[in-house]
């Protein structure tokens, strides 16, 4: 571990190496090393890839193949959105490529900002249907353009 002197004359940065500990103690950080090295799979498999394994190199959703030299565009998303749910017969991931992935959680994103009646109020809007959370929810153009299309009837 080092320690470190902050001074603000010229924004220096004074660094000394702290001698190792001769009592046979581990630091703090040693042994948090040491138990995340423990707690990882054996040879440095993980879920991507096992999921890589199971499903290949190829995008769900897209179709796009890839190969050893660009397979860091291809991710692993969990169907559940739960990412500690790894079953170890991959029934909860889908490869997806970057692009792909990018767009399913974007449309995630965009359904919570829409709330849960956006399709009843695309009805009531196309079909000009009357409903109270449509003047509620809708814009001041998209009130206008509704009183305009009624006049015209």
């Amino acid at each position: 571990m080092a320690k470190m002197t902050f001074s603000n004359k010229w924004g220096r940065v004074a660094v000394s190496k702290k001698p190792p500990s001769s009592g046979g103690q581990k630091t703090v950080e040693d042994t948090v090393r040491e138990m995340k090295k423990a707690a990882k799979a054996p040879g440095g498999e993980d879920y991507r890839e096992k999921s890589l394994s199971i499903h290949g190199l190829v995008c769900a959703r897209c179709g796009r193949e890839f190969s050893g030299v660009n397979r860091q565009l291809l991710t692993v998303h969990h169907k559940d959105g739960n990412h500690h749910n790894n079953p170890p017969d991959g029934s909860n991931w889908e490869n997806l490529c970057t692009y792909c992935h990018e767009d399913v959680h974007s449309r995630e994103v965009l359904a919570g900002y829409l709330g849960e009646n956006a399709s009843s109020r695309e009805v009531s809007l196309v079909y000009g249907e009357p409903s109270s959370s449509v003047s509620e929810t809708s814009g001041l153009l998209a009130q206008k353009l509704m009183q305009a299309l009624q006049k015209k009837k």
